[in-house]
Parts: C-alpha cells; structure tokens; sequence
C-alpha cells in the first residue's frame, strides 16, 4: 500500500477545498448538525416533561432514556441522508460529509457505551477506567479508518491463528466476538435493568415476586446474550459443555456455600417469610429493618443506622425472629416499682394514662396494666402497650412513657422505693466507743 492509498480520504479532502462545491457541503453538514441538535433538545425537553409526572421516569423510557446519543445518532442519520442526496443529483463532493459518517459513528458508539456502562453497573472506579478504555478503541479506530490503515491491521490479525478442538480460530475472530459478546451482555443488562425498574414500581404486584422476576430477567437474559453473542461470532456453542462440566464441578466443591445462598435468596423471595420493611432480629445484639434482599444476601439496618449484611442461607437454616411477619404491631412492657404503702388504684391509672398519651402508642389493644409480684421493696407493676412502627425503635417511647410516670407519680406522692440500708447500733453509746477505739 502506497502512501496515496493510505491517506486516501484525507487527500481528497484535501483536493476538494479548492472545489467551489465544497461549500455546499459545509452548509448541508452545517445543516444537518444543527437540525440534529434542534430535535434533539425538543426531545430532552418532552422526556423531563414526562419524568415530572407519577412514575414518569419509567414512561420516558421511550422518550428521555437514549438522550446521550441522540444528538450523534440524529446527526448521522441525516448526514447519510444528504450525502446520498448529493451522490444521486451530483450536487458536488462528498469528501467532507465521508469524514463525518465515521467521526458521528464513532461519537455515538462512545456514548452508548458509556450508557450502557452506567446503566448496568453501580458507579465504581473500574467503570470509570472501563470507559476511557472503550472511548480510546473506538477513536483509534476512527483514525485507522481515517488513515486507511484499517483494512491491513485486520488482514494481519487474521493471519495470526490457531486450532481449538475442531475449529480454527484467528485473532480478529476472538477480538470481535469478544467486542460482539459485551456488546451483547450490556444490552441485556441494561433492558434487564428498565425490566426491572418497571416491575419495582408496580405497585399491585407483591414486593417479593417483583423481585424475583427482575432476578430471573437478568438471568435468563444474560444467558441469550451470551449465546447469541457466541453464535453471532461463529463460535460452536457446543464446545460450551466441557466449560460448564468443570463449573458443575466448582458449584459442588469450592462454590458450595456461594451457589447455597443464591438458592436461598429465592427461597426467602418466593416464601415471603421474610419481606422488605419486616423488622427481624438474627440474635440477641443484631435486629433491624430489612432494606434490600439480594440473589446472596440480605441488608438490615439497624435502629443505630449500622447496616448489617447477613447471607441469606443463614437467613434459611437457622432462627429468625421477625417482628412484622404476620402483624407489624409489637408489644412493649414497661417495668417499674411502688412502695408497699402506694394507692394501687391510682398508681395503675396514672401509667395507663401516660401509655395512652403517647402517639406512637395503640388505642386498640388498649395499654394494661398489671401486679407481677411482691417484691423485698415493693410491689412489682408492668405496664403493656402496643405500637405500630417498631421499626422506628422503642427507646424514645419507653423513655417518653417513663417521664410522663415520674411527673405523675410526683404530683401525687407516690414514691418509686429503692435500696437502703439500715445500720442499728448494740449497747450504750460509750460501750459501742470504746470497742470501736480498740
């Protein structure tokens, strides 16, 4: 390949800005961008109209989702458009416009790539590096293309080949299907991923199920991505087996316990024994709200603010106390004691009206108080209320309960009795110091 052949584009680019007709095509580009970028502002504005509405986020899938690459999507569509225009009526050269076919294809794979990188996965350092990556392959391919030095890297990465099992694969083949098969993979997380937040919002649906509808979205396609992406390449999906016989194998050995949780996760999802908001207690220092429940764990939040990750096969094999299974309202007994000489009658009336002053607190069942026993120093009264929102903690309404007592029980001379200690002396005061002084 001559040094003409390879800066072909840019040679008649060059030629062409002596050519009256060049300024046509600087209009019909000029154009082109501007009704590209027109149209696309007109649809930014319609999708953040219709996010604005209930569940419109979810509605401007359609809409408001690809606004990222529409502007270079548009652009291209159009600029194809007036170069075959140009080419059909012989309006002129086309060399301009052919330089920015590729430099609009380019622009608009970099940013769905990017899309589907944010859209798929949860924002991490790699992803960022994961995009720098994509965006330098495409523009080196760009200018490749622009110095025609794509056609000969292509035909040297073919001649670098080898055999695996009955087949012949080259270094092109295995580059392109592997492009070919993220491609593929992205596209179907990213669909799984709006699958998902349209079930997430259907409210008429159990929370539980739309979960797990949205694992087995992901799952089943990921798996036609993957195969589809294989078969697209040429690659015999039928080779496949040897690799999934050897998975088989981790799965029974060193991933045992990772497969045991995913099943798990779908057993907890499909039961329902344990829901997002249920308020459940693993052990006697570890109890919080249920925030999420993944495929391998599930994340309670603590009445601290600590999130505690717990695997979900711990969730199955063993006892789980959980506070809003069947009925979100919690009892709660508050303990205290009165001395012997204590109007009952009135102390028991006193708690019940200060449990019932509480909002937090439950009409029905009504607050009850009770004698538990009679103590060395008093007697023993438990007074028993219901809430509604344990998930909120019952610290702030026991200590509330409490000092609405104390103010009732000192307005009215009840006394809470506590330890004292009581020191009688033997025999006369001079007999009692001199055996001290001894």
């Amino acid at each position: 390949m001559n040094e003409k052949e390879m800066f072909a584009l840019l040679l008649e680019l060059w030629r062409d800005l002596r050519n009256p007709g060049f300024l046509w095509q600087v209009f019909a580009l000029a154009l082109s961008l501007l009704a590209a970028w027109g149209a696309t502002r007109t649809w930014q504005r319609r999708a953040a109209a219709v996010a604005a509405e209930p569940y419109g986020a979810l509605r401007a899938f359609g809409s408001g989702s690809l606004k990222r690459v529409s502007f270079p999507l548009l652009a291209l569509l159009l600029v194809v458009v007036v170069r075959r225009a140009f080419r059909y009526w012989q309006l002129g050269p086309v060399s301009l416009l052919d330089l920015a076919v590729p430099l609009l294809l380019s622009m608009a794979l970099v940013r769905a790539a990017v899309y589907l990188l944010r859209h798929a996965f949860s924002p991490s350092g790699w992803l960022a590096t994961s995009e720098r990556w994509i965006a330098t392959v495409v523009w080196l391919g760009f200018a490749l293309h622009l110095t025609g030095l794509a056609g000969p890297m292509i035909d040297l990465l073919q001649q670098v080949s080898f055999t695996a099992g009955r087949q012949t694969l080259d270094l092109w083949t295995l580059l392109s299907g592997l492009v070919t098969v993220v491609v593929t993979v992205l596209l179907a997380l990213w669909l799984s991923g709006e699958i998902e937040a349209r079930l997430l919002a259907n409210e008429a649906m159990d929370s539980n199920i739309r979960v797990v509808l949205g694992r087995l979205v992901k799952a089943v396609l990921s798996v036609i991505a993957l195969l589809l992406g294989l078969s697209i390449v040429g690659i015999d999906i039928t080779a496949l087996s040897v690799f999934s016989g050897a998975l088989a194998v981790g799965l029974g050995l060193g991933l045992q316990k990772i497969a045991s949780n995913y099943v798990s996760g779908f057993i907890i999802l499909l039961d329902q024994s344990i829901r997002l908001g249920h308020l459940v207690a693993i052990d006697a220092n570890t109890a919080g709200v249920v925030t999420k429940i993944t495929s391998r764990y599930t994340v309670l939040r603590m009445l601290t603010g600590t999130e505690v990750i717990v695997p979900n096969e711990y969730l199955v094999s063993n006892i789980v106390r959980n506070e809003s299974y069947s009925d979100s309202q919690v009892r709660v007994v508050v303990s205290l004691q009165v001395s012997y000489g204590t109007d009952l009658e009135l102390a028991m009336r006193l708690m019940d009206e200060a449990a019932r002053a509480q909002q937090r607190v439950l009409a029905e069942p009504a607050p009850q108080v009770l004698l538990t026993s009679f103590a060395d120093s008093g007697i023993n009264l438990d007074l028993g209320f219901w809430i509604g929102d344990p998930q909120q903690g019952t610290g702030a309404v026991r200590s509330a309960i409490n000092m609405a007592i104390w103010r009732s029980f000192r307005e009215n001379g009840i006394e809470i009795p506590f330890p004292q200690r009581e020191v009688r002396l033997i025999g006369s005061p001079a007999a009692v110091a001199a055996r001290a002084a001894d």
